[in-house]
């Protein structure tokens, strides 16, 4: 009897889980999404290298028009291909395991991850605008924390943490203007795979 007292709990447990939160999210399209950052990350560097820029000397930098929008075309490329990686292994999870996707708790979860990025977005166009290059890599890392920091109540916990260590990687990256492409891969790069097999190994 006792038994199966706690069966009933864990499985209504499990409904109230499902019912609230979005728990879809693979931890495979977090890899996938680190995986193209850190590419597209050493796609910029070799870019600088044939462009006659050394990103390493030290000095601050003026970049030609052309460049600036190839680095932000390469930029939307990794946006675009973290973010279908991202559909294509949430769809996967949720067939396999017969889970709801679009639901009020993903509208919910859709719109506290938007509002920080829209906000950030516009914030670094307004950087680009007026040429203030070096804010832009640590002011993403910021807004792309508070993103997530945002939306954790709505999907799994765990993603707090992820949140947290873009802000404080982000923050730090703010007295080293110079490095931000660093900053950059270790943030969208490193942490993602981290993160994305820690979640992949806890929740598969």
């Amino acid at each position: 009897m006792n038994q199966k007292h706690q069966e009933d709990l864990s499985h209504i447990r499990s409904m109230m889980e499902r019912s609230s939160r979005f728990i879809s999210l693979s931890g495979l399209s977090g890899v996938f999404a680190g995986i193209f950052a850190l590419a597209g990350a050493i796609y910029v560097y070799l870019l600088f290298k044939q462009n006659g820029v050394e990103y390493f000397d030290g000095e601050q930098k003026m970049y030609s028009y052309d460049l600036i929008m190839e680095l932000t075309l390469i930029a939307l490329a990794i946006l675009i291909l973290a973010f279908g990686s991202g559909i294509f292994f949430t769809l996967r999870k949720s067939k396999k395991f017969d889970l709801p996707i679009w639901t009020n708790t993903t509208k919910k979860m859709l719109l506290n991850l938007a509002i920080p990025l829209f906000v950030g977005g516009v914030f670094c166009i307004a950087l680009l605008y007026h040429q203030l290059f070096a804010l832009i890599a640590p002011t993403t890392l910021l807004f792309y924390g508070l993103a997530l920091i945002n939306a954790e109540k709505y999907t799994f916990s765990d993603i707090k943490y992820l949140g947290t260590c873009e802000i404080v990687l982000g923050c730090i990256s703010l007295f080293y203007l110079g490095y931000g492409l660093v900053f950059w891969a270790i943030g969208f790069g490193i942490l993602h795979i981290l993160y994305g097999i820690i979640m992949f190994k806890k929740y598969k």
